[in-house]
């Protein structure tokens, strides 16, 4: 009878554990989002004030997620939202890189 609890009981951490990470799409997305952001830097299409303001989007991103992810399940509304929120962060990458303001590239010397 032991047995079966505690193997019952480890059953239902292991199933927690795998809902907790159940948004593996939009952990993608955001890499890829956070990899923009970077190509963005590098190539001089963001400057200092335009990355950091995406970053703090991307992060508030992730904490939504979390906040989403900490009660074991991410409910369909809750997706929704973070859909709409990465739409968002990506639409806001792509303006940012395609207006006018420029910085140097990184690596670039000013020599």
């Amino acid at each position: 009878m032991k047995l079966k609890t505690v193997v019952m009981v480890a059953g239902m951490m292991m199933a927690g554990v795998v809902m907790a990470q159940n948004t593996p799409n939009l952990d993608k997305r955001e890499a890829r989002q956070q990899q923009r952001i970077d190509q963005g830097v590098a190539s001089g299409q963001l400057n200092a004030r335009e990355t950091n303001r995406l970053d703090k989007r991307e992060a508030k991103l992730a904490a939504d997620e979390a906040a989403a992810k900490s009660d074991g399940t991410v409910t369909r509304a809750e997706r929704r939202k973070l859909q709409r929120e990465a739409n968002r962060d990506s639409r806001a990458i792509h303006r940012q890189k395609h207006d006018a303001q420029t910085a140097a590239p990184a690596g670039a010397t000013g020599k």
